[in-house]
C-alpha cells in the first residue's frame, strides 16, 4: 500500500519520495548495515581510547570556585574520574556575548547524576574572572560546578573549547584524554537526534539531495563570514536565527530577565 500526501496543503522545500512501508523497510534495513557497522568501530575507537597513556599533572593547582580558591583535586569529589569542559570566555562581555558554542554543550549538561553513579564527576572549567563568572552562572541557572581557570596553563588552563578527562589515584592526578573541535558533539544529545531528522541541522557542509532547505541567510558570525556553521545556536527574541547584536544563544531566552541588548559585548565587535 502506497502512502501519499495531499500536495496542495502543503508543499514542503524538499522531502523524500514516498513508498509503501515494505519498500521503506527495505531501504531502512539497507541503511542499519552501515549504521551497526558505525557503532562496532564508535565501540572499537572507545576501546583504543581506554588504552590511550596518560600524563601526571600537579593536583594541588589551585581553581577559583565559590568557595573561593582550592585544589583542582577536589573537583573529583572523592571520585576516581573528573570529566571537565572548558567553556571558552570573553572578557567583560555581556551574557549575550558569550560562547554560544559552549553554551550549546554546558546547557546538555545540566544533570551528571548519570556520571555520578558510574563514579564520575562534572565540572566546568573556564578562563574568566571568578566575579564574571558566578554572575553568568547564576543568570543561567547551571547548577553544576563552575571553576575559574584564569592564569593556569594547558591541560587544566589555557586554550579553552574542549571535553578533558582526569583520573585520579589517590593524591595524584593524570590527564586521559582530550576532545577537539567536533569531538565535543556526544555532549549535545540535540545534535544527534537532528542528524535522525529528515532536514537534518541544515548546515551548509551537509551533504543534501538537491532541492532541500538551506540554512537561513542570517549574516555572518562574529569573527567569520558567510552563513554560521551553527546557526540555529543564536536568536533573536522572536525565535528567529540571528547573529545579529540583539541576539542570544537560544537558551538565554528561557531565563528570567533575558533582554534584546545593543551589542554583543565582545570587545572590538560591535
Amino acid at each position: 500500500m502506497t502512502t501519499t500526501s495531499d500536495d496542495s496543503t502543503r508543499s514542503l522545500p524538499g522531502r523524500p519520495p514516498v513508498v509503501d512501508l515494505a519498500t521503506w523497510q527495505a531501504a531502512r534495513d539497507e541503511l542499519l548495515v552501515r549504521e551497526k557497522a558505525h557503532t562496532r568501530e564508535a565501540d572499537a575507537i572507545a576501546a583504543a581510547r581506554r588504552r590511550l597513556p596518560m600524563v601526571e599533572l600537579d593536583g594541588t593547582v589551585e581553581v577559583v570556585g565559590p568557595d573561593g580558591p582550592v585544589p583542582f583535586l577536589d573537583l573529583f569529589q572523592d571520585r576516581d574520574e573528573l570529566v571537565a569542559y572548558q567553556h571558552m570566555w570573553y572578557d567583560g562581555a555581556l551574557h549575550q556575548g558569550q560562547c554560544e558554542g559552549c553554551t550549546t554543550t554546558v546547557w546538555h549538561m545540566k544533570d551528571a547524576v548519570y556520571l555520578n553513579a558510574r563514579g564520575v564527576s562534572f565540572a566546568v572549567l573556564t578562563t574568566g574572572r571568578w566575579e564574571e563568572v558566578a554572575r553568568y552562572v547564576e543568570f543561567m541557572g547551571y547548577a553544576q560546578p563552575w571553576y575559574s581557570v584564569r592564569g593556569l596553563e594547558a591541560p587544566i588552563g589555557g586554550q579553552m573549547g574542549h571535553v578533558r578527562c582526569f583520573l585520579r589515584d589517590g593524591g595524584r592526578v593524570f590527564l586521559t584524554y582530550s576532545t577537539t573541535g567536533r569531538g565535543n558533539e556526544p555532549v549535545n544529545g540535540s545534535l544527534g537526534l537532528l542528524d535522525m531528522t529528515p532536514y537534518g541541522r541544515r548546515e551548509g557542509w551537509q551533504d543534501d539531495p538537491e532541492g532541500w532547505p538551506e540554512a537561513p541567510e542570517v549574516g555572518a558570525p562574529v569573527g567569520g563570514h558567510g552563513a554560521p556553521i551553527c546557526w540555529y545556536w543564536r536568536s533573536d527574541a522572536d525565535g528567529a536565527a540571528s547573529w545579529g547584536p540583539t541576539s542570544r544563544p537560544v537558551p538565554q531566552w528561557t531565563r528570567p530577565g533575558a533582554a534584546p541588548e545593543e551589542t554583543l559585548g565582545r570587545h572590538g565587535h560591535h
